[in-house]
C-alpha cells in the first residue's frame, strides 16, 4: 500500500486546478519539506498566493497563518 501511494504527490494535480489558494511554507519545518511547498505552489495553475514563515517549523505561522486565511476569505467575497 504504501509503495503504490508514494506515487501521489500534490504536485502532479496542481496543473490542473483553478480555485483560488492560499499557500502557506515554514523554512525550517522537517516534517514537509519547503521545496515540495514550492514546488506545489510553483506549479499551481489557479490564482495563488503564498505565505512563507522564515523561522518556523511544521507548526508553520499558526496565528499568524489564521489572520491570513481569514484576509484571504474576505478578499474572496469582497
Amino acid at each position: 500500500m504504501f509503495k503504490t501511494l508514494s506515487y501521489f504527490d500534490g504536485v502532479n494535480f496542481a496543473v490542473r486546478t483553478q480555485a483560488h489558494a492560499l499557500f502557506s511554507v515554514a523554512l525550517m519545518d522537517n516534517i514537509c519539506p519547503p521545496s515540495t511547498v514550492f514546488a506545489a505552489y510553483n506549479h499551481y495553475a489557479g490564482p495563488k498566493q503564498i505565505k512563507v514563515y522564515r523561522y518556523n517549523n511544521h507548526e508553520g505561522g499558526e496565528g499568524f497563518q489564521a489572520l491570513e486565511r481569514v484576509k484571504f476569505l474576505q478578499g474572496m467575497w469582497l
